[in-house]
């Protein structure tokens, strides 16, 4: 685990409850949203924080190195935008050919969803995968290896 370290800015929340990065200038920038750089495959590492227009504004490599007080408005602000669901089990794919229903197991219950087209899977590692639905929400697979013969059937023809 990192040692906190000082920070060269502030992170607070105005009276309308967005997030204000305050530079070691003195400069504010309201408005501004923490992203992670690797979501799935690095998580508490490379945050950026970016201003309302999405320009990046500031990159943190470590979130374990920033002091507690800055690290929990960070977790707090990615938990409310970041929904990741993690596949467990693929019970059934409808065809091949996109678009396709695919109803699965998450670490969230049951769900299903459409699968627009092939390019809406993508390898993050050599076993691990994003699944992204026709509605835009994004599905992991952590390991593939973990999938039960269908599931794993299923994927290998997309990653």
């Amino acid at each position: 685990m990192s040692t906190p370290i000082p920070l060269p800015f502030e992170l607070t929340h105005d009276a309308w409850g967005r997030l204000v990065l305050t530079d070691a200038a003195g400069e504010r920038y309201v408005g501004v949203v923490p992203l992670r750089v690797f979501p799935a495959t690095d998580p508490q590492h490379w945050i950026a924080l970016v201003d309302a227009q999405g320009r990046e504004l500031l990159m943190i490599e470590d979130l374990a190195a920033c002091p507690p007080p800055v690290r929990e408005v960070i977790e707090l602000e990615l938990s409310q935008r970041e929904f990741l669901p993690e596949i467990l089990r693929i019970v059934y794919v409808s065809s091949i050919i996109e678009p396709c229903d695919w109803e699965v197991i998450t670490d969230r219950g049951p769900t299903r969803f459409v699968l627009k087209n092939e390019d809406d899977v993508r390898r993050t590692g050599p076993y691990s995968g994003i699944v992204i639905d026709a509605q835009g929400v994004r599905y992991l697979i952590r390991d593939t290896r973990q999938l039960d013969l269908y599931g794993r059937r299923a994927i290998e023809q997309y990653i």
